[in-house]
């Protein structure tokens, strides 16, 4: 019996093929073979919003091969991805291939792996049509709204924008932000520490709290209320009234969701989620270990919101623990995990597919993102069946002339699942590995000195991509197969913009938001957006009718979009322009950019009376009459133009006045590490001698610089960046009061260099 299996992408049948027999034979469709018409709405909203779905451009010859592999074959297993979408692109193949019923054998695996590909050939079931209409009715609300609203924004805000329905939550959100931001009023406080020192001459600061009397907590408001409590102490003694020493223990977290490992290689790897879900697919889809195994699946599948975890991989990962670590690092009992209100729970949470195969075996085989990625997965798994760590904590209030102050601290007693892994957060954990000298109730310490720092609050921080999945997740908008499509199409539409790790809205976006908000507030309301995402829940679930819950929605957005066609003018809306310093020699206004088919170009503002354009990106002849790009700086010395030139030691920029001006700067090389200061990205330069040293690109706005190599490697300990210690064969953390270190990177790096 011949066997036809048809999977999306042509890995994931490399993988595949190397797990079945010579009677099967395994082929990619590339994605959707079948989709909406581009060029209309493609939904006959009269017809209880019947889609018509056409071949896909460019795939008829795809679709005759696998029509005539289908023909052929006595079996055809869809074997595409375990999610909705998954199902969809089955369901699509079936019917573009004229697949029957009785010969169509959909099959599922969490895992691509040898003894998961063939268990699932063993047990094929039907196509799961509630899945299918799940995906389409998601399907159709995106174009219903996309191709509705569309119009309407050409007609009264500016041609060539577009709408979707949880992008615009998205933008609303960010939007959101940053008028928290400007709204923003700081406010003043005060602290007041103080050095006191123990009858052994150890040393300790303490923070003032407020009264001592029924331990009564004072805010300090301005600096008088600073400078009397330091009246008060200056000079004066401490009396230890009270110390706590006690033990806490400190549970691992869970194994990675989609949403969790997006936030999490965002915070320690600086991957945007984009770059995140496209190492995942390899991973999962198979890479080539060679005489290691073959090729193999590394990773469960990576769209899901599920904690879950199969009993066999937790035997395997306390096997693992018990003989790496030792038998008090694994928990008497399996730990398990319970998963969100409202999770899917189709699949296990992101694991590694075998304990076989830890990073270091398989390091060469990988690409450095691909390990780093596994590597993280791989850590946060284990860490999960783990231990809980055993800290030591200590807090100690001192009174001095009836001011209170408290310090408090922690140490790791066992380090637990802290061994393999510590889940990074955005906020400083002070405490941290802090040792309080020897003290009794009733001590008397010396105090050295006391003084008052001024603070002034801060407003809310930006939305980052990890801080956006976060909140978009605990809201219930969008799933983990959406995230990424979220982010990516509301900043290469130009409603939002990055800027380092911080997301902004464009004015573009706010203008946008702003006509959303009022006119479409059911689109862009967060209960609502949620509530449509339960409800295509309930049509997977079978509970709830495809046709019923397009027919709810449409009701009252057509109302929306009826009355703010009425509504708004085009005269109403007024969208901010990017004024540049380039100057019209046609009519002297100074140029504006605009967004063509091509990209951004200058354009004059005084269109159409004077239709002058030119590319932003400027030219000039240089000294060999070649024209070269303009640099966005002039001449240090002359004040000329500098234009990009390259030479035996890479790109450069020069003096269009050589050689009256022999001026000189290099170009920036980025090194792809995130600045610790401002999140922008760490370029090389040189200084005297031509002795390379590392800034942040966005300097002087921000001043970081370091002699010693920035990396991405984040520090074990406290979660700071790693650095290559300049002339020395040692990585250390350079966060204070750290210490971190680690002895042979260049015999690692020179290892990998080997290998690759």
């Amino acid at each position: 019996m011949t066997s036809l299996v048809i999977v999306e992408s042509p890995a994931k049948a490399g993988t595949i093929k190397g797990y079945l027999g010579q009677n099967y034979k395994v082929i990619a469709s590339k994605g959707h073979v079948r989709d909406l018409p581009k060029s209309s709405l493609g939904i006959d909203i009269e017809n209880s919003f019947e889609p018509h779905y056409i071949n896909i451009r460019g795939k008829g010859d795809l679709i005759k091969e696998l029509k005539k592999e289908a023909a052929k074959a006595d079996r055809v297993f869809l074997a595409t991805d375990p999610d909705r979408e998954g199902e969809a692109i089955s369901w699509h193949l079936a019917g573009a291939l004229g697949i029957p019923v009785e010969k169509a054998k959909r099959i599922t695996f969490n895992e691509i792996t040898k003894s998961a590909v063939r268990e699932a050939i063993k047990n094929p079931r039907e196509l799961d049509m509630d899945l299918v209409n799940a995906q389409q009715t998601r399907r159709i609300l995106d174009r219903i709204v996309g191709y509705k609203l569309s119009p309407f924004l050409w007609k009264k805000v500016k041609s060539g924008l577009s709408a979707g329905r949880v992008q615009s939550v998205a933008t609303r959100i960010i939007v959101e932000r940053e008028n928290e931001i400007r709204a923003f009023v700081p406010s003043e406080y005060w602290t007041v520490d103080a050095i006191i020192e123990t009858s052994k001459g150890k040393e300790m600061t303490v923070r003032y709290y407020g009264e001592t009397e029924g331990k009564k907590k004072v805010e300090l408001h301005c600096a008088e209320d600073a400078d009397r409590v330091c009246d008060t102490c200056r000079g004066g003694e401490f009396t230890a009234v009270e110390i706590k020493r006690g033990s806490k223990m400190k549970s691992p977290a869970p194994p990675f969701t989609t949403s969790t490992l997006q936030q999490e290689a965002s915070r320690k790897l600086n991957f945007q989620s984009q770059r995140t879900m496209r190492v995942a697919q390899e991973l999962y889809e198979g890479i080539n270990l060679g005489s290691d195994g073959g090729v193999q699946g590394l990773i469960t599948y990576m769209r899901t919101d599920s904690l879950r975890i199969a009993a066999e991989a937790q035997t395997a990962a306390r096997e693992y623990i018990t003989e790496k670590f030792g038998g008090e690092y694994c928990p008497k009992n399996p730990r398990s995990y319970k998963s969100k209100a409202g999770a899917q729970d189709a699949h296990e949470a992101i694991r590694p597919s075998s304990m076989k195969h830890d990073p270091a075996s398989v390091k060469k085989h990988l690409s450095s993102d691909q390990y780093r990625l596994y590597k993280l997965i791989w850590d946060r798994f284990v860490a999960s069946q783990m231990a809980s760590a055993e800290l030591s904590t200590v807090s100690a209030d001192f009174d001095c002339n009836g001011c209170l102050f408290r310090t408090t601290g922690y140490t790791v007693k066992f380090n637990g699942y802290m061994a393999v892994y510590e889940e990074s957060t955005d906020e400083v954990d002070e405490d941290k590995n802090k040792k309080l000298p020897s003290c009794k109730e009733g001590e008397k310490l010396a105090c050295r000195e006391v003084s008052g720092t001024q603070h002034f609050t801060e407003p809310p921080a930006r939305y980052t991509e990890a801080s956006l999945i976060k909140f978009l997740e605990e809201k219930g908008i969008g799933r983990p197969s959406t995230y990424t499509p979220i982010i990516s199409i509301i900043t290469s539409r130009g409603y939002v913009a990055r800027d380092g790790k911080s997301l902004v809205p464009t004015p573009l976006g706010e203008v946008t938001n702003t006509l959303m908000t009022q006119y479409f507030p059911d689109i862009v309301d967060y209960k609502f957006t949620a509530q449509m995402e339960t409800s295509l829940d309930s049509i997977e679930a079978g509970k709830q009718d495809m046709t019923k819950t397009l027919s709810g929605f449409y009701k009252g957005f057509e109302k929306e979009l009826d009355a703010a066609m009425k509504s708004v003018s085009k005269d109403d809306i007024d969208i901010p322009v990017e004024e540049t310093d380039i100057v019209c020699e046609v009519c002297g206004a100074k140029m504006i950019v605009k967004n063509g088919r091509f990209g951004k170009f200058a354009a004059c503002p005084n269109y159409p009376t004077c239709k002058n354009t030119k590319p932003l990106t400027k030219t000039a002849p240089a000294a060999d009459g070649k024209k070269a790009e303009i640099a966005p700086f002039k001449c240090e010395l002359c004040g000329g133009d500098m234009v990009l030139r390259s030479g035996r030691y890479g790109a450069f920029y020069a003096c269009v006045n050589y050689p009256k001006c022999k001026f000189t700067k290099q170009k920036m090389r980025s090194l792809g590490v995130a600045c610790p200061k401002c999140g922008a990205d760490i370029v090389t330069k040189y200084g005297r001698n031509k002795s390379v040293f590392y800034s942040c690109s966005k300097y002087p706005e921000c001043d970081f610089s370091s002699w010693d190599m920035p990396t991405d490697e984040k520090c074990p300990e406290c979660g700071g960046l790693l650095y290559v210690k300049k002339g020395k064969d040692l990585l250390v953390c350079k966060t204070e009061g750290c210490g971190y270190k680690r002895e042979g990177v260049q015999k690692e790096a020179a290892e990998d260099k080997a290998e690759k």
